[in-house]
C-alpha cells in the first residue's frame, strides 16, 4: 500500500514539474483563453495565444528562446493580454457564444503545428496565425506590426519589415 502512494506521490511530482514550465514559462503572465479574451475586451489590447503541447521540442525553444528576453516579455505586457493554450488539454473555452475545449479551439483555428501563434483583435476577432517557432528578432518585428497598429492601418508587413531595415534620416 505504501510502495503504491509513493509511486503516485513520484508521478503526481514529476508531472508537476514538467507541466509547470508550460504554465508559467519564461516569468510571462499567461492567461487562461476565458479570462484572456474578457481582460482583453476591457483592456482593448489585442491578445497573443501561444498555441502549444507539452510534448512540443520547439515549444520549449519559444520559451526558452523568445518568451525569455526582457524587451519580448516588456513589449508583450505593455501592448497585448496573453493567452496559452494547450492544444491537447479538454479545458472548457468560450468563443464567439459558443463551448470549446482547448483541444477544439486550436481546430477551431486550424492549428495543425507547434508552436503556433494566434492575433486576435481586443474584440476576440482573428487577425493571424504565425505556424512555427519564431526567432526573437523576428517575433519583436511580429510584434510591433500587430501591437503598434501598422496592420489595422494598411501597412503590408513586408512593407513595415522594409521601413524598419530603413536608417530614420538624421536632419543634417
Amino acid at each position: 500500500m505504501n510502495r503504491h502512494r509513493s509511486l503516485a506521490l513520484a508521478v503526481a511530482l514529476l508531472l508537476a514539474v514538467t507541466l509547470a514550465p508550460a504554465a508559467h514559462a519564461a516569468g510571462v503572465a499567461w492567461k487562461d483563453w476565458n479570462s484572456g479574451l474578457r481582460d482583453a475586451a476591457t483592456a482593448q489590447k489585442p491578445v497573443l495565444v501561444d498555441v502549444y503541447t507539452d510534448w512540443c521540442t520547439w515549444c520549449k525553444r519559444m520559451d526558452q528562446d523568445v518568451y525569455t528576453k526582457p524587451e519580448v516579455r516588456k513589449y508583450l505586457s505593455d501592448h497585448f493580454v496573453i493567452v496559452r493554450l494547450n492544444a491537447e488539454y479538454t479545458t472548457p473555452a468560450k468563443y464567439e457564444g459558443r463551448a470549446y475545449t482547448s483541444k477544439t479551439l486550436a481546430e477551431r483555428f486550424r492549428v495543425n503545428g507547434y508552436p503556433t501563434t494566434i492575433f486576435l483583435r481586443a474584440d476576440g476577432t482573428h487577425i493571424a496565425n504565425v505556424p512555427g517557432y519564431v526567432p526573437a528578432d523576428k517575433f519583436m518585428l511580429l510584434l510591433q506590426y500587430i501591437g503598434d497598429g501598422h496592420m489595422e492601418r494598411g501597412v503590408t508587413y513586408d512593407e513595415f519589415v522594409r521601413r524598419q531595415a530603413t536608417p530614420a534620416p538624421d536632419g543634417n
